[in-house]
């Protein structure tokens, strides 16, 4: 299955990239691909990971990876990854959802 990333989950991916650099740019580089492969597996198990407590009617499910939240719900034809979380972020203050 395809996954996409919204928009907000692009700048979210480029925010972790700036927050890594300055200590480690190379890392920050091969953490934000790892991050993306991480996403892009979802699409081969998509029911895998389970769904977010408050969230269920919105169907949006967590991937865990080194502490990042990947938020993403499936559609009938992609995964559409809303958000991705750094550690301690509220899921809430994410995904103004409910």
């Amino acid at each position: 299955m395809q996954v996409r990333l919204s928009t907000q989950a692009r700048r979210d991916l480029q925010g972790i990239k700036e927050w890594i650099a300055p200590n480690n740019p190379a890392r920050a580089v091969t953490f934000i691909e790892e991050l993306r492969d991480a996403a892009a597996r979802i699409g081969t198990m998509p029911h895998a990971f389970p769904l977010i407590p408050r969230y269920e009617r919105h169907g949006i499910r967590r991937r865990s990876y080194n502490g990042y939240g990947i938020l993403y719900s499936v559609q009938s034809d992609r995964v559409f990854v809303h958000r991705i979380i750094g550690p301690g972020q509220d899921h809430d203050r994410a995904l103004r959802l409910n």
